[in-house]
């Protein structure tokens, strides 16, 4: 047997593996794990030039899995002015001066993470609101979801939007009574002209419609570009991710990901999807299929197509089966009929589909289009996937163990449960749908496969808050049931799960000899830690393929 290259001991190890669930040591040669068991089976492994970690008894877990998350958008955010828990005029005001003071040249200063209720707990955010704060340079709050932005009023005139503008459905640019923009403007083809103001050309955000740069960017502007995915996977890193699953692409995102991949700086295992938006014809689906034959290298790989079938309940751009509390309603960006038809004709080609669906008609509409797959292709192990799941019609549940549908969830997103409020999320909704809100439990007992995520940079990618949040959220209404999970179920969809919906499950996602060397090490037991603190555990180390690639 070989000699180890890397000895990991003194370890609290969670596996994942079912027949092995625990140990106390690994030893790694190579890129894989060629042992694991207790320190005194891993020690004759090592001799003089084998490199160690003392885990100091703290926990080693598989290198945790992003299952949802947006790398360019959530590097770019990385430089933007953050409002979260940012309220009123007198705390936004100062904060954007400083922000515009800094920036100097730049044509439009966004800021992230802004709350709905901003202003107020009720109150619409106006264009008057934001002129208060800064008039003289445009300026734009996107929402935590991403959904929906703010603009003042010279952004919305240098964007030609004050007096309104034709939107695809789900979009709106919302008016006011006096005939202009009032400064809200719903999902992203809506603040898109505003967004093109920015000196940085957009490019990060190009994922989101699964566009190429029209013009092709200069040597300069790349290098920027590859230095924000950088900084974005150097950030995941240092979280214990050491895979992503990302939610948005094109071929430039990816052509750069190559190009760290070639520098030896892709640091995390990385799978873009194509973006197939409601104004692409079905046919674009040639272009998943060349991504798929040109991206499928050991840490670069596609061969997913994502789509959006809603918006999100806040805005009241979520696809429901009864209006929202206010007498509102919205349609599903894909019709049943193209819906259907993109399913089997992906499905076909056994390209795994992602949907984001918020409301219960758009998981309803999304199961209908994995069943038409099914039905004419035959059954297979396709994997498809449901992202979010807000709220589901009970009569669904079944559907998910059925058709094999990933249940691919955020447990940073129900209200109360991390970062967001409880209103307008549960004020849209309703007492009567509550109950079947966010219904990770019932998924779980049903053995639905489940991968959990933060949908980064929409909240925090911190994984450790996402496991509190999970373990502790609280119902938001009597009838409600208990969708709390324990910390092992919580770590397996962080590992195991994730790994299961990328189909990595027999290489990554638990820790077992001949399985890639993808480890994170903590810088704590977390099975002896309170409840009430175990969203300050950090990663202190990371591995991938056997490397540290953050840490020590």
């Amino acid at each position: 047997m070989p000699t180890a290259d890397l000895i990991i001991d003194n370890a609290s190890i969670l596996t994942m593996d079912p027949e092995n669930p625990r140990a106390e040591a690994l030893a790694i040669h190579g890129n894989r794990i060629m042992a694991i068991g207790s320190a005194a089976s891993i020690e004759p492994l090592a001799d003089h030039t084998t490199k160690r970690i003392d885990a100091q008894g703290c926990t080693v877990l598989p290198g945790l899995v992003e299952a949802h998350m947006h790398l360019f958008w959530g590097g770019y955010g990385l430089k933007l002015l953050q409002l979260a828990g940012v309220k009123r005029l007198d705390q936004l005001a100062p904060r954007l001066r400083a922000y515009a003071d800094a920036n100097p040249t730049e044509g439009l200063l966004i800021c992230k993470a802004a709350d709905y209720n901003l202003f107020g707990d009720g109150k619409h955010t106006t264009r008057q609101d934001l002129d208060a704060a800064l008039s003289d340079r445009p300026v734009m709050l996107l929402s935590s979801d991403h959904h929906t932005a703010w603009a003042n009023t010279i952004a919305l005139e240098k964007a030609g939007i004050l007096h309104g503008a034709e939107m695809p459905i789900g979009c709106e640019v919302v008016m006011a009574d006096d005939g202009t923009a009032s400064g809200e403007l719903r999902e992203q083809f809506a603040y898109a002209p505003v967004l093109a103001l920015r000196t940085s050309g957009g490019r990060e955000d190009l994922g989101f419609a699964g566009l190429d740069p029209s013009v092709p960017p200069t040597a300069e502007e790349r290098e920027e570009d590859l230095e924000t995915l950088r900084k974005g996977l150097e950030y995941c890193a240092s979280f214990g991710f050491t895979s992503l699953h990302n939610m948005d692409g094109n071929f430039y995102q990816l052509e750069l990901l190559r190009e760290l991949e070639e520098r030896g700086e892709l640091i995390c295992r990385t799978e873009v999807p194509f973006h197939l938006t409601p104004d692409k014809p079905v046919s674009s689906i040639s272009d998943a299929l060349e991504m798929r034959e040109r991206f499928a290298s050991d840490r670069l790989r596609s061969g997913r197509i994502k789509m959006f079938m809603d918006g999100v309940i806040d805005s009241g751009t979520a696809f429901m089966f009864e209006p929202f509390t206010d007498g509102s309603t919205c349609e599903a960006l894909h019709s049943a009929e193209r819906f259907n038809e993109i399913c089997i004709e992906a499905d076909k080609h056994g390209l795994q589909i992602s949907v984001h669906s918020i409301g219960d008609a758009a998981v309803r509409r999304t199961l209908d289009g994995y069943e038409a797959a099914r039905n004419a292709n035959g059954p297979r192990d396709s994997r498809h996937r449901v992202e979010h799941i807000e709220v589901m019609h009970p009569h669904d549940l079944r559907r998910f163990a059925e058709l094999g549908v990933i249940a691919s969830v955020q447990p940073s997103h129900p209200p109360l449960a991390m970062d967001f409020p409880r209103d307008p999320w549960a004020a849209m909704v309703g007492e009567d749908r509550l109950k079947h809100a966010f219904p990770d439990k019932a998924l779980r007992e049903t053995n639905v496969p489940i991968a959990f995520s933060s949908d980064w940079p929409i909240t925090d990618i911190n994984p450790m808050r996402s496991v509190k949040a999970a373990m502790t959220r609280p119902k938001l209404s009597d009838d409600c049931p208990d969708n709390t999970c324990t910390l092992h179920e919580a770590l397996h969809a962080y590992t195991a799960g994730g790994a299961y919906a990328g189909f990595d499950e027999d290489r990554l996602g638990m820790l077992k000899t001949g399985m890639l060397a993808d480890i994170v090490v903590m810088d704590c037991n977390l099975e002896t830690l309170s409840i009430d603190v175990i969203d300050q555990a950090k990663a202190r180390t990371t591995i991938v393929d056997g490397k540290i690639v953050w840490g020590v």
